[in-house]
């Protein structure tokens, strides 16, 4: 007899990162952590695979569940489009220094050159230093010869928007726009099921063995979007214990909630799954079965069979949560 299934929380995996920082460590309490960059909450991808860390079915990893459950885990529709490939990858990101310059490629490339889902994104800024930025795209039109001179006379950088950021600020990245994450933030990422990523120019920076990082640059060059980039930012409106539409796009729809008081969410008209990913705050979940305690850094995956939930927040929490349609 199969486990019934309930909302799943899961082990992050760590990456280490010639740009990571010690934000990470803090925030999931390991000891003598440095140079962590990513924090994969949940991810289905093939060699990193989130892992259950709660209730009947500890240990199992989402894959299997994939395996096992099917429609009752992912909802029929996304299961029929998607099988066994999980379809999104949530992040939290630390950059202590500058990100490199870098593009994705869409679903159609990716697929034809890596047999790959492309990769559209979005951030969600959790914390901002002062001056913090991201560089999102061109400040104008640019042809690719004169792209391409830019890089290689290494003045990329002045042609490149840059756009200031602070805590709760929201970005959409599409594939084919050209994008870094600055140094001194620390956000959120959700993101198609993809690991592919064309680096542009990384600042000549070496690596501990005094090696430079490998370049993209001829793969890039049919990737970029080289229009001028128009606002990649998402301006919503924070209400306190009510959720806010953020984006809305082919591979995933998010919303934002800030609450202090309880919140009953309802899910009845929903086939498929939901993922909750906490970005600020402790609060527990509750449904008529069980109850788990999610706190900062944290991803829920709430099953398709999942309908109703409970949450009860012992302070002011923050959530974003993603839907697939």
């Amino acid at each position: 007899m199969q486990t019934q299934l309930y909302p799943l929380k899961f082990l992050p995996i760590f990456k280490e990162k010639i740009w990571g920082g010690k934000k990470l460590g803090k925030i999931y309490n390991l000891k003598n952590a440095e140079n962590i960059g990513e924090s994969w909450v949940l991810s289905g991808y093939a060699g990193d695979e989130s892992v259950v860390l709660n209730g009947k079915l500890q240990g199992q990893t989402l894959r299997q569940l994939i395996d096992t459950y099917r429609y009752e885990l992912l909802g029929k529709s996304i299961y029929e489009k998607f099988g066994q490939n999980f379809p999104l990858l949530f992040k939290l990101i630390d950059a202590n220094d500058n990100l490199s310059i870098q593009v994705h490629p869409d679903d159609k490339t990716a697929w034809a050159r890596h047999r790959s889902f492309g990769k559209t994104e979005m951030w969600y800024i959790i914390d901002a230093e002062e001056d913090s930025e991201l560089i999102l795209g061109f400040a104008d039109d640019i042809t690719p010869e004169k792209y391409s001179s830019a890089l290689a006379d290494g003045t990329l950088e002045n042609v490149l928007q840059r756009v200031k950021v602070s805590a709760g600020d929201v970005f959409f990245i599409p594939a084919g726009l050209v994008h870094a994450i600055g140094k001194g933030i620390l956000l959120a990422e959700i993101q198609q099921s993809s690991d592919i990523t064309y680096r542009v120019y990384d600042y000549n920076r070496k690596d501990a063995a005094g090696r430079e990082r490998e370049l993209h640059k001829e793969q890039a060059i049919d990737v970029i979007n080289y229009k001028k980039s128009q606002n990649n930012k998402i301006e919503y409106q924070n209400k306190r214990n009510e959720f806010v539409s953020l984006i809305n796009c082919d591979y995933f729809s998010t919303s934002f909630m800030e609450f202090s008081n309880k919140q009953f969410l309802d899910y009845t008209e929903i086939e498929n799954f939901a993922v909750l990913l906490c970005t600020e705050g402790k609060f527990e979940l509750q449904t008529s079965e069980s109850q788990i305690f999610v706190e900062k850094g944290e991803a829920i995956l709430l099953p398709a069979t999942t309908k109703v939930i409970k949450l009860i927040p012992s302070q002011v929490s923050k959530i974003l949560e993603v839907l697939v349609f």
